[in-house]
Order: structure tokens, then C-alpha cells, then sequence
């Protein structure tokens, strides 16, 4: 069975973003800033860019930098 961190890495190479969200329906991670920290460590490039849902929210998608 894969981590977290490794299904978090599967899903930004395929989907090439994902967001708090995603991470939390589709693989049921309630720390995704906490897992792209570790991603980070493990030496991948990632980004982050604010953005704003159709209510006004702010929140954070990330995407792995090739």
C-alpha cells in the first residue's frame, strides 16, 4: 500500500496539480502542506500559487516543478 507522500507524488505527476481539497477526498490527507514539506525534503521541486474558489476563499495549489 502506498504513503501519503507517494500518492500525493503519483497525482502531481499525472494530474500535475493538486490542492487541500483534492488531497483530502481523493486520498483522504488532512495535511497536505505538511506532505508537500516532505516531498520537498526528499529533494522534488514544487510550487505553490494562491488562488481563489468562486466564493472569494483563498487556498493553495500546488504543482511539481519538471
Amino acid at each position: 500500500m502506498k504513503s501519503q507522500k507517494e500518492k500525493i507524488l503519483d497525482h502531481l505527476i499525472k494530474v500535475g496539480s493538486i490542492s487541500f481539497v483534492e488531497a483530502n477526498d481523493l486520498y483522504r490527507c488532512r495535511s497536505l502542506t505538511r506532505r508537500i514539506a516532505d516531498l520537498r525534503q526528499a529533494g522534488h521541486e514544487i510550487v505553490g500559487e494562491w488562488r481563489r474558489d468562486t466564493l472569494g476563499q483563498k487556498y493553495t495549489r500546488y504543482s511539481l516543478v519538471v
